[in-house]
């Protein structure tokens, strides 16, 4: 008798179904990666943007069947400070703004998934799985750190938050973009410290990147004036595992919030303010306290005026203020105050500055005094009051400056933080500031006045090395002769305002005839300074004085800077790719002694990588030059920088634009 053996096989769809492998396609030159604007950072991952959709295939072990398959995507974030879970199932088509996840091709045991991230998306590193489930049972894949994605802020969202668009009208690139060349090097850190920890820049209070130091002493790390960009010091900042690097000063605090704000994707700008404000006491004005006979009471002048100061403008929206206050928003990431126990300062309104909305989140009237107060002059009285006896309105917040989108030109934005100086606008902002102060009281009617005190530099100002020479104005606009007693002192200065030293006091009694303008010419002899100086050769002239006849108190400070040489940067040859060339540098010492132990900082972004030499001395008026190598890595305009440090001089600086031809094109 023969046996018939009949075997049954199951459907595919009755069988567990696996995720055999997961494709994000990652190239940099694919859609994922070009239409996230993710393209040219350097790194394997899939970095992304929230609020925008990404593809992704799904090799699995059967084909997958929509009516009894589940498929679901499981994304993590580690970090501890914005942790999340989200769970992502199939859908029929996307909508909403929310995660989704829908079939958009499928091949005999591959799907391709379209895949959406909500505008409100947690930014961080995620980790990727894949669940799948049917009757006959669950399977989840193996994470593969090669899978992680990177969501990042997206300044070209136009969902829920599409205010936060940021577009140069003419390139239709936001400013996200402008140093996209650095988060190649930033990326190199694979985020570790702005991902997947919450790290600040400043260090006194919470570990950040940078050591502020403003001393003079740089022996125990790098000089703040030595740096050329962010890059060298964010490496040195993860190789030591989070130890903050040695010295930043406002240029440098501002220059890695730049780099990394825009690293993450937030639109962001470097901004220097002349004459900036620093306001210790909440007053939102600036205060100097004089004694009977009009001088300086050192230890009461806590105020100061730095000669610039650098912050940074980022772009968001502020669901947590009136309407009309999102957009640029101040951070300054020097310390100087703390607030709310910690040193850091903003993100404050430029709209609420510019209005004098001082009551508005956060540090929004140190913002405001820093850009706006008027600076009053305060005389003790025999019973140890002070009196109000003048006040200058127009001296800080001056030349507010950021770069220009496109260009190295400067682009003036003293408008978007306060209203022309002077007008109705801007008293009104002032008043309305300073009502919310600790001398509230300080603004009363002005009184009359005839004789009026400037100082004015002609040209571009001093060298290093040569003396100093201003003049100061003294206008009589009465119909009566006018005594003047003048008192002028001139000290060294650190470049935040704070007085160093004194160099020399004069005091001087002048005629000025009716409607007579007088011009007293002032000195400086280099003998007087030449040891005196700090890193940013600052200096201060104050001049105060009382007119006899009216007993008029006249005031002002005026600080001025020793220019120094530049360093010449000459490219000798071509530059193409994979081919050496050289550059010579040059410079000529200003000063009428030795410079010891010179060292010269050289880097550029696709062209070398940073590098130091110890020259040694360099004569009195000696000119050197030296000639580097290098091998350029990328085409196109780049820009070789560098810098000279040594005791006797510093904020020497050079850059040079080199035009690097594609190793093709270049002429046999």
């Amino acid at each position: 008798m023969t046996k018939r053996l009949t075997v049954i096989r199951e459907t595919p769809y009755k069988v567990l179904l696996k995720v055999k492998s997961i494709d994000l396609l990652k190239s940099k030159s694919g859609a994922n990666r070009t239409e996230h604007h993710t393209h040219l950072y350097q790194s394997d991952n899939l970095i992304i943007r929230r609020g925008q959709s990404f593809e992704m295939w799904i090799t699995l072990s059967r084909p997958f069947n929509p009516s009894s398959d589940e498929l679901h995507l499981d994304l993590k974030t580690d970090s501890a400070v914005t942790g999340t879970h989200v769970i992502i199932p199939l859908v029929a088509k996307l909508e909403g703004d929310r995660w989704e996840a829908a079939v958009v091709k499928q091949e005999v045991k591959k799907i391709k998934l379209l895949v959406n991230s909500p505008t409100t998306a947690v930014i961080g590193r995620y980790q990727l799985t894949v669940e799948t489930n049917n009757q006959n049972g669950s399977a989840s894949s193996t994470h593969d750190p090669a899978n992680d994605i990177y969501i990042l802020f997206n300044p070209w969202c136009q969902g829920k938050y599409g205010h936060l668009m940021l577009h140069n009208k003419k390139k239709k690139k936001p400013d996200v973009s402008n140093t996209i060349q650095n988060k190649n090097h930033i990326w190199k850190l694979k985020c570790y410290f702005f991902l997947n920890k919450f790290v600040f820049v400043n260090s006194p209070d919470d570990q950040g990147v940078l050591e502020g130091n403003w001393s003079g002493d740089y022996s125990n790390g790098t000089s703040p004036t030595v740096w050329s960009g962010s890059v060298e010091i964010l490496e040195e900042y993860h190789k030591k595992n989070g130890t903050p690097v040695k010295y930043g000063q406002c240029w440098v605090f501002a220059g890695v919030v730049t780099t990394v704000l825009r690293c993450l994707g937030i639109p962001t700008r470097t901004v220097t303010n002349f004459s900036s404000a620093h306001d210790t006491d909440v007053s939102l004005t600036t205060d100097v306290y004089l004694d009977e006979n009009l001088e300086p009471i050192e230890y009461l002048n806590v105020d100061s005026i730095w000669n610039f100061h650098v912050w940074n403008d980022c772009w968001m929206a502020r669901k947590d203020l009136p309407p009309g206050n999102g957009g640029w928003q101040a951070v300054d990431a020097t310390p100087q105050e703390t607030s709310q126990g910690t040193y850091c300062c903003g993100p404050a309104s430029l709209a609420a500055v510019r209005y004098g909305q001082v009551y508005l989140k956060h540090d929004t009237g140190f913002v405001f005094a820093e850009v706006n107060s008027d600076k009053i002059y305060w005389q003790k009285n025999a019973d140890g009051t002070f009196t109000q006896i003048y006040s200058e309105k127009k001296i800080v917040g001056i030349s507010i400056s950021t770069k220009a989108v496109g260009s190295n030109e400067r682009s003036d934005i003293t408008h978007l933080y306060k209203h022309p100086e002077g007008s109705n606008e801007e008293r009104i902002a002032v008043e309305t500031a300073c009502s919310f102060g600790s001398k509230a009281k300080a603004y009363s009617s002005p009184t009359a006045q005839d004789v009026s005190l400037e100082v004015t530099l002609d040209g571009d100002g001093p060298k290093m090395g040569k003396d100093a020479e201003l003049m100061i104005k003294l206008k009589n606009s009465s119909s009566q002769q006018r005594s003047v007693s003048l008192h002028s002192q001139v000290s060294v200065m650190y470049y935040t305002g704070v007085h160093k030293a004194t160099v020399r006091t004069d005091t001087t009694d002048i005629e000025v005839l009716p409607n007579e303008e007088k011009i007293l010419e002032w000195a400086l002899e280099y003998k007087d300074y030449k040891d005196k100086l700090m890193d940013q050769a600052a200096l201060m002239l104050t001049v105060s004085g009382r007119v006899k006849e009216t007993q008029q108190i006249l005031a002002t400070q005026f600080s001025f800077r020793l220019r120094t040489p530049d360093l010449i940067i000459k490219p000798l040859g071509k530059a193409v790719v994979g081919k050496k060339m050289s550059v010579e540098i040059s410079f000529t010492n200003p000063l009428p002694q030795v410079l010891k132990a010179v060292i010269f900082h050289v880097e550029g972004l696709g062209l070398m990588t940073a590098r130091k030499i110890n020259y040694g001395d360099i004569g009195s008026h000696a000119s050197v030059s030296l000639t580097e190598q290098f091998i350029p890595t990328l085409s196109g305009t780049r820009k070789l920088l560098a810098s000279l440090d040594c005791k006797q001089v510093r904020q020497v600086h050079g850059v040079s634009d080199i035009t690097v031809e594609e190793k093709s094109n270049a002429p046999l």
